[in-house]
């Protein structure tokens, strides 16, 4: 199994693409296509058909990106950074790459 360094719930910044530079909150983590759900990004409009607990209509929903798309934000200086894993009290924690704080 790969090694994750996002998981959901986590604040990212978009690298790529169209949203770029964007900052949002991972709603979901789709581990078979290596794939996350960011909210705000990749923003597409579907049309749905009314049914008896719907009205329809069209409705903005967030599609998924690749997970090398984004990079998870320090929350000590709000900055984009790399993720590494190190060991401290015999459980395996994340570890910002900019400022060697644990990421909870």
């Amino acid at each position: 199994m790969d090694k994750w360094r996002v998981k959901k719930g986590d604040t990212v910044q978009v690298i790529t693409g169209k949203d770029r530079g964007t900052k949002g909150e991972i709603l979901a983590v789709l581990r078979d296509e290596r794939r996350v759900v960011v909210k705000g990004v990749n923003v597409c409009t579907r049309h749905k058909k009314p049914s008896m607990n719907n009205p329809g209509g069209l409705v903005k929903m967030e599609k998924s990106i690749h997970a090398s798309n984004v990079m998870l934000i320090d929350s000590t200086d709000e900055k984009p950074t790399r993720v590494g894993m190190k060991v401290v009290d015999g459980k395996k924690v994340r570890v910002s790459k900019r400022t060697g704080s644990v990421i909870s």
